[in-house]
C-alpha cells in the first residue's frame, strides 16, 4: 500500500480560520515552543499577550476549555 496513513491536519476544516482564530492559534503555538505545556501557563500567556477572550474578560481555564470546545464543534 503506497498511500500515506496519517491525519491531514486540515481535513475537518470547513473554512479558513479568521483573524481571531489565527491569533489564538499562533499564541498557543508560540507558548508551546517556549516550553509552556500546562493549562495554567497557557492561560497566563494568553492574558500576558492580551489575546482577546470571547467575553472580553481575562482568560480562565474554564473559558479556554469552553472556547476550544466551541471552535472544535
Amino acid at each position: 500500500m503506497d498511500q500515506a496513513c496519517y491525519l491531514n491536519a486540515h481535513q475537518a476544516r470547513d473554512r479558513e480560520p479568521d483573524d481571531y482564530q489565527n491569533l489564538l492559534g499562533d499564541t498557543i503555538e508560540r507558548a508551546y515552543a517556549d516550553g509552556v505545556h500546562d493549562l495554567a501557563g497557557l492561560i497566563d500567556r494568553l492574558n500576558e499577550v492580551r489575546v482577546p477572550s470571547p467575553n472580553g474578560q481575562a482568560w480562565t481555564a474554564e473559558l479556554f476549555q469552553k472556547e476550544m470546545k466551541r471552535l472544535g464543534a
